[in-house]
């Protein structure tokens, strides 16, 4: 029984120094999700846009992949949505979101992997390590 504390004791050592980088980006990601409904450390990006003239108006919530998107008013071919604009005479869009600085975007991306990526392996191998970590503490 000794022999299998011991096993146990390295094992949990060693791993927890492989996956300490690891942990500490699962950790700042996390708290940085925590504020994701908000404008924390977020910094307005302006993107213009060239679409076809033809571009349907219910299809730039997609185009611009805002949340809950709606169209305020359309006057003078000019549509006029929260955050910006779309002018079918010209095929121009223009809108301003908010954004992550690049790495903690990374991050949080990597922290919120499904199967359609490939760092769902990786989170799958640190949530095994973590119940490992469980298993082998007691």
């Amino acid at each position: 029984m000794n022999n299998i504390n011991n096993t146990m004791r390295v094992y949990h050592r060693y791993l927890g120094f492989f996956l300490a980088g690891i942990m500490a980006v699962y950790a700042v990601s996390g708290i940085v999700m925590i504020f994701r409904e908000t404008e924390f450390l977020k910094s307005e990006v302006i993107t213009e846009k060239i679409l076809p003239k033809d571009f349907k108006t219910e299809e730039l919530g997609k185009e611009v992949r805002i949340r809950n998107f709606k169209i305020e008013k359309e006057e003078n071919g000019i549509v006029y949505f929260k955050d910006g604009s779309y002018d079918r005479n010209s095929g121009t869009l223009k809108f301003t979101k908010k954004e992550l600085p690049y790495i903690l975007s990374k991050m949080e991306k990597m922290h919120k992997a499904t199967t359609n990526e490939p760092l769902f392996f990786l989170n799958i191998f640190f949530g095994l390590s973590l119940l490992f970590f469980v298993v082998s503490s007691f």
